[in-house]
């Protein structure tokens, strides 16, 4: 369980920091993605295990590929 809990957090991290880099605050990306900001903060700190769905639409909303995305997670 620990080994998915790391890949969690580190997924949440990097999605915070790709957010970040491009100006959205979470409220906002949140709405780009048609999430609600409660599930983006929990997406962000790793309590959430998003689908690979929604992954997809994190890594379209940032303007990348879902590898990219994933890419040393």
């Amino acid at each position: 369980m620990q080994i998915n809990q790391n890949l969690r957090t580190g997924f949440g991290q990097r999605i915070r920091e790709l957010r970040k880099a491009k100006g959205f605050s979470q409220e906002a990306f949140a709405d780009k993605c048609g999430f609600m900001r409660t599930y983006m903060s929990r997406i962000e700190t790793g309590t959430a295990n998003p689908s690979l769905d929604a992954a997809k639409v994190l890594a379209d909303g940032l303007g990348m590929t879902l590898s990219e995305l994933l890419k040393g997670l």
